[in-house]
């Protein structure tokens, strides 16, 4: 869709032309999210939407018992600025908070804010330099002490310092400065103009009091990186690494008559089938995280009517990626280095091949089912694909002619080979039947092309640890191949295409701790996203990251399978704000039995 077009849509929206509903249907249809596509409007002068979500009922604090919940990837440690997998942040999440979340409409709605920013309230400068956040005023740390804006500026500090290695610190790209104006006012300050004004709002904020004699190099030393002493509903007791999280109701928090339950329980451990028999079946736990399992396995387990599961529209792409850098091979002390070249995939043959391989529509109606949609680009949601300019296409003989036009010949065995180096690849991922399964699909038809795929599995609680001393990180990449889930926070694209900049890439200098994982990296895709962090026209910012999805996605080294999304099993008694745009836990204060 051209920037005219989306200027047009804007403008039957403004003249009541075209329903407010069916214009974000088709943002998010494109990829652009719901928050952007409210922008449009609110630059044309038309209303934005509220959250929708359903109001708390409990009338008093606790009484509600225990909450067991299942993370079959086990968090591993706590501390939000190191959480670069899913399973930490969620581990987090009960203790920590943050300025603001997303709902389940994409909607964002204030935690430790007092309001969300806006032109009208004055919270968002006219000219994009600056924005303005107004915290709330009774909040404690769990020890006692006053939450207050020392804190947000001092969260900002501990990311951005360039000796601690912060997953973090790409929430502060475009920040020049976090500024106190009083004890519960903060002023963000950009560097340039920016429309991502809410970029860091949605990071867990630590105790400045407890963290500061930890910055910098120190960071890793902090007792309570295992030990968190947050502002959240829940006050911690006990943490075993990859086992058991537990904690218990804080009487002093913030929020009135929450939070509903006495205790918390985070299990970790076992897979995601047996997690969602526990809930489903059993009745054992409340709620399982993300249940990829497959469809059909689902719908006998919900039989028993014992729980539910529950489909959170999101952007979250399953993908398999093509590493760019040479994993066999040393420079410089370091596998996979960036200053290396992978064998087969600097050829753009092999990449286009393998992406004629990927049977995404077997993959999508035997595996996923109602789980996935499948898709060819990086930027989604399940509705349909974001670029019209790139097609999902399975077909095993233009892959053939692509690599015999190539010069990669067929040996006696059946392989490919080229200058002496075979088409034989290493492919990994984390232990789990669907992705298993996956992986089966695409080396079966792999092998039809002539290239042979070497299957690895790895435990996921070490394939998304953040142990810089484990070589079968999802971030070390020390394979041809691997698989995983790209999440999105927030349905503002920004965060989430960081993943292909320069600047992100993971290596050894970085603690391999940063999100671009394939290494791939563009000098075209590097300017249009500095362009999209400033340009204030939504419009022309919308148009910017349909250019990035198509640049990423021709370029063949980010390959996406299907767009998933947010599968939770719950106990048929729990209510709990479910939001596909942040993390399940995200509203875990408002949680409660019925």
């Amino acid at each position: 869709m051209t920037e005219d077009m989306l200027h047009d849509l804007v403008g039957q929206v403004r003249d009541g032309r075209l329903a407010r509903r069916d214009f974000m249907a088709r943002m998010v249809a494109l990829g652009v999210g719901v928050p952007l596509g409210s922008a449009m409007l609110a630059a044309a002068g038309a209303a934005q939407a509220q959250s929708s979500e359903a109001p708390y009922r409990p009338t008093r604090r606790g009484g509600g018992g225990p909450l067991r919940l299942l993370l079959w990837q086990g968090p591993t440690l706590l501390n939000p600025h190191f959480a670069t997998g899913t399973k930490d942040q969620e581990g987090s999440r009960p203790f920590y908070e943050s300025l603001a979340r997303y709902d389940a409409d994409g909607v964002l709605v204030p935690v430790l804010a007092a309001e969300i920013p806006s032109r009208a309230n004055g919270g968002i400068a006219a000219d994009g330099l600056s924005t303005t956040w107004k915290l709330k005023k009774n909040v404690l740390w769990h020890d006692g002490q006053p939450f207050t804006a020392d804190d947000v500026v001092f969260n900002w500090q501990y990311a951005t310092d360039p000796a601690g290695g912060a997953f973090s610190v790409g929430f502060y790209a475009n920040v020049k400065s976090v500024e106190k104006i009083d004890a519960f006012t903060v002023r963000i300050n950009f560097v340039k103009p920016t429309p991502i004004w809410d970029r860091s709002c949605s990071l867990w904020m630590i105790p400045k009091h407890l963290f500061s004699g930890y910055v910098g190099a120190k960071s890793r030393e902090a007792p309570t990186n295992q030990k968190p002493v947050g502002t959240g509903p829940y006050k911690f007791v006990s943490f075993t690494p990859g086992d058991l999280v537990r904690g218990e109701l804080n009487p002093n928090y913030h929020l009135p008559n929450r939070p509903f339950f006495d205790t918390i329980e985070i299990k970790g451990g076992g897979d995601a089938t047996s997690a969602a028999r526990a809930v489903l079946q059993t009745g054992e736990f409340d709620y399982a995280w993300n249940i990829q399992v497959e469809d059909n396995v689902l719908k006998q387990m919900e039989a028993t009517g014992k729980g539910r599961v529950v489909f959170k529209p999101s952007g979250n792409p399953e993908s398999i990626f093509l590493n760019a850098a040479d994993p066999w091979t040393e420079v410089d002390g370091e596998r996979a280095s960036v200053k290396s070249r992978h064998f087969a995939f600097s050829d753009p043959a092999v990449r286009k091949a393998f992406g004629l391989l990927i049977d995404r529509k077997s993959i999508e109606d035997f595996v996923y089912g109602r789980a996935a949609t499948a898709t060819a680009n990086t930027l989604n949601n399940p509705a349909q694909y974001n670029s019209k300019a790139i097609v999902a296409e399975f077909n095993v003989d233009k892959a053939n002619a692509l690599l015999d036009g190539a010069g990669w010949k067929r040996g006696a065995d059946g392989v490919r080979a080229k200058d002496g180096k075979r088409l034989k690849f290493v492919f990994q991922t984390s232990i789990n039947s669907v992705r298993q399964k996956v992986q089966a699909i695409v080396k079966q038809a792999c092998a039809k092309a002539g290239i042979e795929v070497e299957l690895k599995t790895v435990q996921a609680s070490v394939f998304f640890s953040s142990d810089l001393t484990n070589p079968d990180t999802y971030g070390k990449f020390f394979a041809d191949i691997e698989m995983f889930l790209n999440t999105r926070s927030g349905t503002d694209p920004d965060r989430f295409m960081q993943q292909w900049v320069s600047w992100e890439v993971c290596q050894k200098a970085n603690g391999w701790q940063l999100q671009n994982k394939c290494r791939w990296s563009s000098p075209e895709y590097d300017r249009l996203y500095r362009l999209s962090e400033n340009e204030l026209d939504p419009v022309k910012r919308a148009a910017m990251f349909i250019q990035m999805n198509d640049l990423a996605c021709n370029a063949g080294h980010v390959v996406p399978v299907a767009v998933r999304a947010q599968v939770t099993a719950l106990g048929k008694s729990i209510s709990a704000p479910l939001t596909g745009w942040d993390l399940d836990l995200s509203g875990i204060h408002d949680w409660y039995r019925t």
